[in-house]
C-alpha cells in the first residue's frame, strides 16, 4: 500500500465518522482508530498550549533585549509589528505530531519564505504514529513566516505558517 493511499484512507475515515477501521493485506496490517468523543482531542491541545504560547514569548523577548540599548519608546513599534501580523492568514496543523519542512533530510523544503502557495499545495509533513502526512495549504498567498522549527512537535490547530493573501 502506498503512502498516498494510506493518507486517503485516513482522510476518508476521519470524514466518515467511523470510530475504527482495520485493513489487512499480505504486505501490511493497518488499524485506524478515531476518538468517540471530541474531549480526547481537546485535552491534548490544552496540555500543549503552554509551550506554543511560550515559543513566541522568547521571540518577542529578543527584540526587547535590543530595546534597552535604545529608547523604551521603541517597544510600541514591536507591538505594531504584531498588529501587522493580524492581516496574515495562517496554515494550521490538522493533527498532533512532528513537523518536517521537507520530505527527507536530503530533500529541499516544500516551501520557503517568499514562496507563493495555492490551495492544495503541500507545505510540510507531519509525522504521527509512524505515518507521514503531507499537509496542504488551505489558503492562497505568499509565505511570510515559518512559525515552527524543523523536527519540532506540533499540536492540533497550531499555526505553522503565516501567509500574505495579497
Amino acid at each position: 500500500m502506498k503512502l498516498n493511499e494510506i493518507q486517503d484512507l485516513i482522510k476518508f475515515v476521519s470524514k466518515s465518522g467511523v470510530s475504527e477501521v482495520e485493513l489487512e493485506t499480505k504486505e501490511i496490517k493497518l488499524v485506524i482508530k478515531t476518538p468517540k468523543s471530541g474531549s480526547g482531542l481537546q485535552a491534548a491541545p490544552a496540555v500543549y498550549a503552554a509551550p506554543v504560547v511560550a515559543a513566541p514569548a522568547p521571540v518577542m523577548a529578543a527584540p526587547q533585549a535590543q530595546i534597552p540599548a535604545g529608547e523604551s519608546k521603541q517597544a510600541p513599534p514591536a507591538s505594531s509589528n504584531g498588529a501587522d501580523e493580524s492581516k496574515y492568514l495562517t496554515v494550521k496543523s490538522p493533527m498532533i505530531g512532528t513537523f518536517y519542512r521537507s520530505a527527507g533530510p536530503d530533500k529541499p523544503p516544500f516551501v520557503n519564505v517568499g514562496d507563493e502557495v495555492n490551495v492544495g499545495k503541500p507545505v510540510c509533513i507531519i509525522e504521527a504514529m509512524k505515518l507521514f502526512n503531507e499537509i496542504e495549504s488551505d489558503v492562497k498567498g505568499k509565505i511570510v513566516k515559518v512559525l515552527v522549527n524543523d523536527a519540532s512537535p506540533v499540536e492540533y490547530d497550531q499555526p505553522l505558517f503565516l501567509v500574505d493573501p495579497n
